[in-house]
């Protein structure tokens, strides 16, 4: 199910500003979100294809900082990075404590999390039937772990 079914709606059942995306566009804003975190050396960086176990969204990027300066600075790359390409999120969390950062971009959810708050969430057990994308492969060769 890719994410052209949700075109008018939005998770609260309203239609949304802004375009949807199609499923490589979609793919192209996770990756450059899991690139941009890497630059700021976020570290166990996850991309996780969503699509066929939520259907909210189409990738999870999940990483980690040490500190709550890393994670700031993990949260301004990637929002400088997607708002190159032309994308903003529809709704953020947690950038006053800066311990779980949430950038809702629609088919693509970055979480940032400070190390010991990804240790005791364990956000990635819970989505553990979502694929594991590699990501830091050059786009054409990004393939789905099996």
């Amino acid at each position: 199910m890719g994410a052209g079914w949700r075109t008018a709606l939005s998770r609260y059942g309203k239609s949304i500003p802004g375009r949807r995306c199609t499923a490589a566009e979609s793919r192209e804003i996770a990756v450059a979100a899991a690139k941009a975190a890497s630059d700021k050396k976020a570290h166990d960086i996850l991309m996780l294809d969503m699509r066929d176990v939520f259907i909210l969204t189409d990738y999870f990027i999940i990483c980690s900082g040490n500190t709550d300066r890393q994670v700031g600075s993990i949260l301004e790359a990637v929002q400088e990075s997607l708002a190159a390409k032309g994308v903003k999120p529809v709704r953020r969390e947690g950038e006053q404590h800066k311990r779980w950062v949430l950038l809702d971009y629609i088919d693509v959810v970055v979480h940032i999390f400070r190390q010991e708050e990804r240790e005791y969430y364990e956000i990635e057990r819970l989505w553990k039937d979502a694929p594991i994308v590699e990501w830091d492969k050059e786009p054409d060769e990004a393939t789905t772990a099996t």
